[in-house]
């Protein structure tokens, strides 16, 4: 993939759901490669729907939708495997695996991805430490509290380091302190170089954070440049 290929292009597209309206209307976009956008509107607005076509839970009504370089309409069903696990999302819904530890939900990625069991354990266990849960990587989801579960599902969204990833409402379900001590995670992705796109209520967030804005409501969209923040992880951003 050439590195000025746009990691996700949206031209003209618009989606609806059966012979209802349109939930998006005409939106057009470009993510470029490392790029951090905040995703923002209010309730009911489309914001999970867009999310949904960019990780291909569902295909566009009308209009153009490329990712890495792909026309999603024009890929073959064998090729759709390859594009998603190019994407980490986190789900406001979690999607966790009740039969599975903490520790076995967030290595699944890796499992499927066929790393080394001795890796996992070192790259799990770093990550599970850095996100305050440590001492529950035996429990299994329904021992935990929501934002226990919120933890857990931005750990494995982000443990394969994926070229793009999604996050819808990451901070909803914890406190301010560990909210912040998320969105320093995906800041950190994000200089690897993972293209990220947070769906957020958290309007004092988005402020602190400078990044630019993907504003949509009443169906279109409109891309609101960032504004050089004071980090408050240090520095400038």
């Amino acid at each position: 993939m050439d590195p000025k290929t746009p990691i996700a292009h949206f031209e003209n597209v618009g989606l609806r759901y059966g012979l209802g309206p349109e939930v998006l209307q005409d939106v057009t976009f470009s993510l470029k490669p490392g790029s951090f956008h905040f995703l923002v509107g209010p309730s009911g607005a489309g914001k999970s729907s867009l999310l949904k076509l960019m990780y291909l839970a569902m295909r566009p009504s009308r209009g153009l939708v490329h990712l890495f370089g792909r026309d999603i309409q024009t890929a073959s069903r064998d090729e759709l495997p390859a594009l998603r696990r190019s994407i980490g999302v986190v789900f406001q819904d979690y999607r966790l695996l009740d039969h599975l530890s903490t520790f076995d939900n967030v290595a699944l990625p890796l499992r499927v991805a066929n790393v080394k069991e001795q890796d996992i354990k070192r790259h799990v266990e770093e990550l599970l430490a850095w996100v305050g849960l440590k001492d529950h990587m035996h429990a299994r989801p329904p021992t935990l509290s929501g934002g226990q579960k919120q933890r857990v599902s931005i750990a494995r969204a982000v443990i394969s380091r994926p070229k793009l990833l999604m996050a819808d409402e990451p901070t909803g379900n914890v406190d301010d302190r560990m909210g912040f001590r998320l969105m320093h995670l995906f800041e950190e992705l994000n200089k690897l170089g993972t293209t990220i796109v947070v769906a957020t209520h958290n309007e004092a967030m988005v402020d602190k954070l400078g990044h630019p804005i993907m504003r949509i409501d009443g169906g279109g969209l409109k891309v609101v440049p960032g504004r050089r923040a004071e980090n408050i992880f240090g520095g400038q951003s």
